[in-house]
C-alpha cells in the first residue's frame, strides 16, 4: 500500500499524480493540521478544504493534528496506523531541498517502508508547466508578503504567476516556503472546488487567504 503524503498543495498533488502514472497505487492521504489552529501549517488552509479534496478525488483521507515538537513522533503514529507491518511506501512532493529529502528517507527507512519521490531534481519550470497544461488548478493560498502583495492571494497558478516569479527571481515552485497553494480541480479530481468568498489577511510577515464561502461541485 501507497500513501500520499498530503499537503493540498501542488507539489503534494503532483506527485501524487506521477507517482500514479508510475504504476503505484495511493490508498490513503494522510493530511496533518495545526493543534492550535486546525489548519495546514504554512499553507493555512482549512481541515475542511482538504476533506474536499479527498471526497473529489474519492480516496480515504487520514487527518492528524500535530504540534510543531512532536511532528517526527506523531507523523510515525499516523504512519503505523495505516501500515501496521511496514511495506508498501509513501509519495512526497520534494523537489530539490536536501534536508527535506534525507528526512523523509530516514524515517521512511525506520518505518519500514518505501520513500517515492516523483519530483525530484526535475526542472522548476517545466514541473509547472506540465502541471498547468495536465488541466490542474492551484490558487495561491499564502506568501511572504515581502515578495508578493495582497492581490496575488485567490489567483490561480498560471503562465502569468510563473513570468512574475521569473520577473523578480523568485523560487518557481515556492519550494522555500515564499508561497503555497491550494489545489481545486486536477485529473485526479470527479469533482471541483469552489471558492466563492474570500479574503486576505496579513499575519506574520505573510498573507494568508481566509476562505470564508466555498463548496464542492
Amino acid at each position: 500500500m501507497y500513501i500520499s503524503s498530503w499537503s493540498g498543495g501542488k507539489d503534494s498533488c503532483f506527485a501524487c499524480y506521477q507517482a500514479g502514472a508510475k504504476g503505484y497505487n495511493v490508498s490513503y492521504l494522510l493530511n496533518f493540521i495545526s493543534t492550535e489552529y486546525k489548519r495546514v501549517s504554512f499553507h493555512g488552509t482549512e481541515a475542511r478544504l482538504i476533506q474536499l479534496q479527498a471526497e473529489a478525488m474519492g480516496i480515504p483521507l487520514l487527518q492528524k493534528e500535530t504540534t510543531p515538537s512532536g511532528y517526527e513522533k506523531e507523523f510515525k503514529e499516523a504512519v503505523k496506523s495505516l501500515i501496521p507491518n511496514g511495506g508498501g511506501g509513501m509519495v512526497f512532493g520534494d523537489i530539490y531541498l536536501e534536508e527535506h529529502k534525507e528526512w523523509t528517507e530516514r524515517v521512511c527507512r525506520e518505518l519500514g517502508i518505501k520513500a517515492v519521490e516523483p519530483l525530484w531534481l526535475r526542472d522548476q519550470e517545466g514541473v509547472i508547466l506540465e502541471f498547468i497544461d495536465a488541466g490542474f488548478e492551484a490558487t495561491i493560498v499564502s506568501a511572504k508578503a515581502d515578495l508578493f502583495d495582497a492581490s496575488w492571494l485567490g489567483r490561480k497558478v498560471d503562465r502569468e504567476f510563473l513570468g512574475y516569479l521569473k520577473e523578480k527571481n523568485i523560487d518557481l515552485c515556492g519550494e522555500n516556503g515564499e508561497y503555497h497553494t491550494l489545489v481545486t480541480a486536477a485529473p485526479l479530481f470527479k469533482k471541483r472546488i469552489e471558492i466563492t468568498r474570500s479574503q486576505p489577511i496579513r499575519r506574520d510577515g505573510f498573507w494568508f487567504l481566509d476562505t470564508i464561502e466555498y463548496s464542492l461541485l
